[in-house]
């Protein structure tokens, strides 16, 4: 039998009107597929645990998010289920309606998938280690952005070579002015907070 966490029910209540249809929803069909599937809170949002990790949500001032833990086993590399072209807010990308989620049947499989995967313990792949570590060179608008922010510049500095790459490649690797400025922000945001580019989804 699954459990309900209070501190999601809480959760939703505090989110933006646009959010809690759309939470509720991911919420139902998660439990809908995985009826043993217990909730718990983990780095500030709602995610649901299956023999580990399985899934989390969040709702932000515009957008919801929803990811798979082990994403990558369920859709392939680098693919998420809605082909979004920023997938850095899980595999569905920035959720604003229920109806930007796959249909009900579909997203109950990619959700009954990622609790087989669970079962049978089978974890996502080891990333491989580059032979040499090249060096990092940080655009001018990027340093520029943490020299006016202490705490981002200090998080930054601290942070190990592979994070401030994740960092610096999501901000570069931008395809337009607007995409690369909306991602400075998030970035300068969350390392405000000492939340490293993908704190979403690290295992504790």
């Amino acid at each position: 039998m699954g459990t309900k966490d209070p501190r999601i029910d809480a959760y939703i209540a505090e989110s933006a009107d646009f959010a809690k249809p759309i939470l509720n929803h991911i919420r139902r069909l998660v439990h809908a597929a995985c009826p043993d599937v217990e909730e718990t809170w983990k780095w500030s949002f709602p995610h649901f645990m299956h023999r580990g990790i399985l899934c989390s949500m969040a709702s932000f001032k515009n957008h919801c998010t929803f990811g798979f833990w082990k994403g990558a086993l369920i859709f392939g590399k680098g693919r998420g289920a809605a082909n979004k072209e920023d997938d850095a807010m899980g595999q569905f990308g920035r959720i604003t309606a229920v109806s930007d989620l796959p249909k009900e049947q579909r997203l109950i499989g990619f959700i009954k998938k990622a609790a087989q995967l669970n079962e049978a313990g089978i974890k996502l792949p080891a990333r491989a280690r580059p032979k040499e570590r090249k060096e990092l060179v940080l655009p001018d608008y990027f340093m520029a952005a943490l020299k006016k922010n202490k705490k981002a510049l200090t998080t930054f500095e601290d942070f190990s070579y592979s994070h401030k790459k994740e960092y610096v490649e999501w901000i570069t690797e931008a395809k337009g002015e607007e995409t690369r400025r909306k991602r400075l922000e998030t970035a300068i945001e969350w390392m405000t907070k000492g939340k490293p580019r993908h704190w979403k989804y690290l295992n504790c």
